[in-house]
């Protein structure tokens, strides 16, 4: 049985993580587990997987005009719910702000967290959360403009800077000038959208998040090109999606549709190739595809889950080019996202 009321009274305490957006969209509830369930079992009998997100994040997730989500965090939910649903457009996208996701999450609005969220040990201890395999390591920086005279943290002695506060970003911005002894003016606000708008507006000399978040953002300011990221590295920011704790059913198909995005960029199994890999003569990769064994009924899944994710979504290498690299207005390299053989820390456990 879950402990929703423990949960409810840890969030109390409100630990939240990096960026936010406070516009929540409308749609059906949530609801919780059936129980003695999983949420696998709501997920399947509701035919939709609904999603928190933050939807402001180009790259990561963003919603358009049209109302199109797209982001490396939106195609992560995407492919659970190609591997539940057999569709991957199954999804209802909640964007939630950096206060209310965790919240949201533990009282059944949302099947699973997607949305730039730092693993760390008390929010996977006392808020009662599970942190599903990082999906972006990151770390926290400091946006300032070009002229600004600024090119280190104790630059920032009586300087101003914009931060989303009931994050890590918050936490971790303290302790760096508390360490350097630079007293500075935290100017703190619960939205993203908020606090990069006072920025941008001269309102605080330097903005910090996530590195990843303050390049994407950097392309709505004003006149991106004004504004240049410090060479300084604040923090460890693992990035990856999020479920509550005691439902192992629900944590396992959310963990291993994640591994198997990786698994499947080392395997060399794309979206536009997978189908050249019917019937094929490698055991490991048979496996995989549900070709052999049972890993798919054996978590509650049909045993090609992996195909219906790789074919609908892409394998990680693909999630990541399209919105984030070579393919995508950013063009970051993959660094410590390249998978494990390329020097990177992208790594699956067998598939057996």
């Amino acid at each position: 049985m879950r402990k929703w009321g423990l949960l409810a009274a840890a969030l109390g305490l409100t630990i939240a993580a990096c960026g936010g957006d406070t516009t929540t969209t409308a749609g059906g509830g949530g609801g919780a587990a059936p129980a003695g369930g999983s949420r696998l079992d709501t997920v399947t009998s509701r035919g939709q997987l609904i999603c928190g997100v933050d939807g402001g994040i180009p790259g990561f997730s963003f919603v358009d005009e049209a109302g199109t989500y797209s982001g490396l965090d939106v195609d992560v939910c995407r492919a659970v719910a190609a591997a539940v649903l057999g569709d991957a457009d199954a999804v209802e996208y909640r964007r939630l702000d950096s206060t209310e996701r965790f919240t949201a999450l533990a009282g059944g609005e949302v099947d699973m967290l997607s949305r730039n969220t730092t693993w760390t040990i008390s929010r996977d201890t006392s808020l009662g959360l599970e942190f599903a395999p990082t999906t972006f390591f990151d770390g926290q920086g400091m946006l300032v403009r070009t002229d600004s005279g600024i090119t280190e943290l104790t630059d920032f002695e009586g300087q101003a800077v914009c931060v989303e506060t009931g994050t890590t970003t918050e936490l971790n911005l303290t302790d760096q000038m508390r360490q350097l002894n630079v007293n500075f003016e935290p100017v703190v606000f619960q939205d993203a959208d908020a606090a990069y708008a006072a920025y941008d507006e001269g309102r605080c000399e330097g903005m910090t998040s996530d590195k990843s978040q303050l390049i994407a953002r950097r392309s709505t300011l004003s006149n991106p090109d004004d504004h240049v990221l410090l060479e300084v590295t604040m923090s460890k920011e693992p990035l990856g999606p999020v479920t509550v704790n005691n439902d192992s059913a629900w944590f396992d198909v959310v963990k291993w549709v994640t591994f198997g995005l990786m698994q499947a960029e080392e395997f060399d199994i794309t979206s536009d190739n997978i189908a050249t890999f019917e019937g094929t003569e490698n055991p490991d990769i048979a496996r995989f595809l549900g070709q052999e064994g049972t890993l798919g009924t054996d978590m509650g899944l049909p045993n090609d889950f992996m195909v219906q994710v790789i074919t609908q979504v892409g394998n990680y290498g693909e999630i990541f080019d399209r919105n984030l690299g070579a393919g995508s207005q950013f063009a970051l390299e993959r660094g410590q996202n390249a998978l494990w053989t390329d020097g990177g820390l992208m790594y699956s456990p067998p598939f057996r």
